[in-house]
């Protein structure tokens, strides 16, 4: 979960007011001692001058029982408008009864000043005053601008009224706060009913258990699972009470969810979903001769060169994932015997009815074999391998729970040939059980694969169709070149679990099987 300005909506025009919710926090010095035996019991009143010029009461604090220099912990929470002059009255009184009313309780000072003046002065000290303007003895009055302590509380709708489901932690003095993620049954927050409403409250948290609601929203677990990492669902925080007494009033800020799923990547994994990994490596002439040391394809003395480091790294994370540890792997870009034609998807093991190669190893050991076998050459082109998985992926969503995902490894030194087929075929491809991981090895100009990243903006084809889903993760090799090999991978396949889980959240496709069978 994701929680935007508690202030509202940064200003988009003229006629839009920018508005922060700012937190004051008020003490006194050497009040008047109106008590007889004993100390003022002093309690603070917040006036604020409207639109309109009329005051009106924002709130009080507590009573602090015989005490002269007294620190209230209840704060006042307003909302502070840069465009504005607020004004504000800070009003003293010695509270001897149990009456609302205040005209019967002794006046000990009043402080009149704008809400600008305190926000800029962060710690602002004046004075108090009485009615005639006259010192109130040496009393004096500190008012200390700071920011809310958030947190969240999630309802679920029972026959009996709202029960509490759910309580983040408190965020203090933020007003833009993350909250961890947390993971809640279903059952709990909606009884498993996905349209049933579920009521989200904004609380500002204070020590003495006086928490002020800053605002809430109702919403349902469908409209959850329609968030995602580039397109947050966004909720408005109303606060009823000042809806009512403000003209003009829209929010008290925007909560928005990053993510909402199900089950996570690793239920579906426990719960039997097959990750199927393919590899593309690029075989076209801008590698140079295999048998050059400058070339990209060719094997040091060690036995490596930047391709089997690549598929090395990866594929030894990728293969926990693969029960059969059988992985198709392809070339392209090269010409192939025996008629020496390009092929753009040609099997390394040169097998068309069985591409598979045992684990890593196998295609590593695959890969060895072919160079030699093959003549660099090109042009770039990707869509062909991209189109050929999602063929597969496309006859894995014709099954009725989350069995099989597919990752396409795509290992290339260059600039894509046939960028507008590209496009298209990822754009189709994110409506499919499927990612592509696209790793540059060399110094060769990537911006078309940060392009096709779309970590920027969701990726479009050529016709202006939009991807469903952001399914490609291009990384330069050389960034890790002298680091570990996991560091590789693990920047690799940062994006794959939220990929897998979010495509299956979006289908609203379970794991075949129970991961928490208890």
């Amino acid at each position: 979960l994701e929680h935007k300005p508690l202030s509202g909506s940064p200003c988009d025009n003229m006629a839009t007011q920018c508005v922060t919710k700012v937190e004051l926090t008020v003490s006194c010095e050497n009040l008047l001692d109106t008590d007889v035996g004993s100390k003022s019991d002093p309690l603070c009143v917040l006036l604020m001058n409207s639109s309109d010029s009329q005051w009106y009461e924002v709130g009080r604090t507590e009573k602090v029982q015989n005490c002269l220099c007294p620190k209230f912990a209840k704060k006042f929470v307003i909302d502070y408008y840069f465009e504005i002059v607020q004004k504000l009255t800070f009003g003293i009184y010695d509270i001897d009864n149990k009456t609302v009313d205040l005209s019967d309780d002794d006046f000990l000072g009043q402080l009149e000043c704008t809400l600008g003046q305190v926000v800029s002065s962060k710690k602002l000290t004046r004075p108090l005053v009485l009615k005639n303007k006259s010192p109130a003895g040496k009393g004096t009055i500190t008012d200390f601008f700071g920011k809310s302590d958030p947190y969240l509380e999630f309802y679920k709708q029972t026959a009996t009224g709202w029960q509490l489901a759910h309580r983040t932690e408190v965020v203090n003095n933020n007003l833009n706060p993350t909250w961890k993620p947390f993971r809640i049954p279903l059952q709990s927050l909606c009884g498993g009913d996905l349209e049933k409403p579920i009521k989200v409250e904004c609380y500002d948290y204070d020590n003495d258990g006086s928490h002020d609601l800053i605002g809430s929203f109702e919403t349902t677990m469908t409209r959850f699972q329609q968030a995602s990492r580039t397109s947050p669902a966004e909720f408005e925080c109303v606060n009823s009470k000042k809806k009512q007494k403000k003209k003009g009033y829209k929010n008290s800020g925007v909560v928005g969810v990053k993510i909402c799923q199900e089950y996570t990547f690793l239920d579906y994994i426990m719960g039997g979903c097959q990750i199927n990994f393919t590899v593309a490596i690029d075989f076209t002439g801008s590698n140079g001769d295999p048998k050059s040391p400058q070339s990209l394809h060719y094997i040091s003395p060690k036995g490596v060169n930047e391709y089997l480091s690549a598929t090395w790294s990866v594929g030894n994370v990728i293969q926990d994932y693969d029960s059969d540890k059988m992985f198709p792997a392809f070339g392209f870009g090269a010409q192939i015997p025996p008629t020496w034609q390009v092929s753009h998807e040609f099997p390394l093991n040169f097998n068309p009815a069985n591409p598979f190669c045992a684990g890593v190893e196998g295609v590593v050991e695959a890969y060895r074999v072919c160079l030699p076998q093959v003549k660099l050459y090109g042009p770039t082109n990707f869509s062909p391998i991209i189109n050929h998985v999602a063929c597969f992926a496309k006859q894995a969503l014709q099954q009725t729970t989350a069995s099989q995902y597919y990752v396409l490894l795509i290992i290339t030194d260059g600039v894509i040939t046939d960028m507008d087929e590209t496009r298209s075929a990822i754009v189709n491809a994110s409506r499919l059980p499927m990612s592509i991981i696209i790793v540059g090895v060399g110094g060769a100009d990537f911006s078309a694969m940060e392009f096709l990243d779309g970590d920027d903006g969701r990726l479009r084809s050529q016709t202006g169709e939009a991807a469903m889903r952001d399914i490609v993760q291009f990384v330069p090799y050389r960034q890790f070149q002298n680091a570990p090999s996991q560091a590789l991978a693990q920047s690799v396949l940062a994006e794959l679990p939220q990929q897998v889980a979010s495509f299956f959240s979006i289908f609203k496709l379970k794991p075949p099987h129970d991961p928490n069978p208890s």
